[in-house]
């Protein structure tokens, strides 16, 4: 007779992953970054959750945090819905495809590739964009905007990241879009890419949805505060030490990726 084992999902007490919520939310309302680049690591680090159980979590939390980052965004004019449109049509599609590779690829190759793209994001933060604003939108103008979109959400599905950081930097520099207005469109995007995202991930059975609700809720409060610390705050200055925090997350991850040589499956 053979018994099956199933794996379970970690069950982290409450204050680990309002820790995480509230840390995420912070620096996210502090740097103007989505909280994925963060929450993914610490689910990792501290709470000990597997990479592809992290990610999946990960973008369940980004969501109610871009909600309030849309709200807020929204409500000073800082969103331009017709490069959300064509961006959200790629990012839907993109969401899918990186859902289903999340669960093809090995989780140590899913912890580098995770890592990668943080130290793309700490470079992306030590290069200042200047924009004036786009022009009119042309059809080829729209089929590459649907392109960056598939990139992101395919990023987002897989990484578990919300994707800023590919869209803020291709509207800049591609569209010459005020860089406060591509974050606030990234944020509407990026609200469709998650709830595509975590309904997958839910019927994958590869998100905690309860660590995701915690986080995310607790990531809300505190990114209130940190978008107040930042108003007073030099742009440089908030940049560079949130580049600086970036890096250190990366290295750390790459070291305990190389001391846990089994965890590759």
């Amino acid at each position: 007779m053979t018994v099956q084992v199933t794996e379970t999902q970690p069950r982290p007490s409450l204050a680990p992953a309002i820790a995480v919520g509230l840390g995420a939310g912070l620096l996210s309302g502090l740097f103007g970054v989505g909280g994925g680049i963060l929450v993914v690591p610490a689910l990792v680090l501290l709470l000990k959750f597997d990479q592809r159980l992290a990610n999946g979590t990960s973008l369940g939390a980004v969501l109610p945090i871009s909600i309030s980052g849309l709200i807020t965004y929204w409500s000073h004019d800082n969103v331009d819905w017709h490069m959300a449109m064509w961006l959200a049509i790629g990012a839907l599609g993109g969401a899918v495809i990186g859902t289903k590779w999340i669960h093809i690829l090995p989780k140590k190759i899913l912890g580098y590739m995770f890592a990668v793209m943080l130290i793309i994001t700490a470079v992306r933060l030590f290069i200042p964009l200047n924009t004036n604003g786009r022009e009119a939108l042309t059809a080829f103008a729209a089929i590459a905007l649907v392109f960056i979109g598939l990139v992101t959400g395919t990023l987002a599905g897989l990484l578990g990241i919300g994707g800023g950081v590919v869209m803020v930097p291709a509207m800049a520099v591609f569209f010459n879009e005020l860089s406060v207005v591509a974050k606030g469109t990234s944020v509407a995007v990026i609200i469709p890419t998650s709830i595509m995202g975590t309904w997958r991930n839910w019927k994958a059975d590869n998100i905690n949805l309860r660590v995701a609700a915690i986080v995310g809720v607790s990531g809300i409060v505190s990114a209130i505060g940190g978008a107040i610390i930042a108003d007073h705050m030099a742009q440089d200055l908030s940049n560079i030490l949130f580049a600086s925090l970036v890096l250190i997350v990366a290295i750390r991850m790459v070291w305990d990726l190389q001391r846990n040589p089994d965890n590759n499956h």
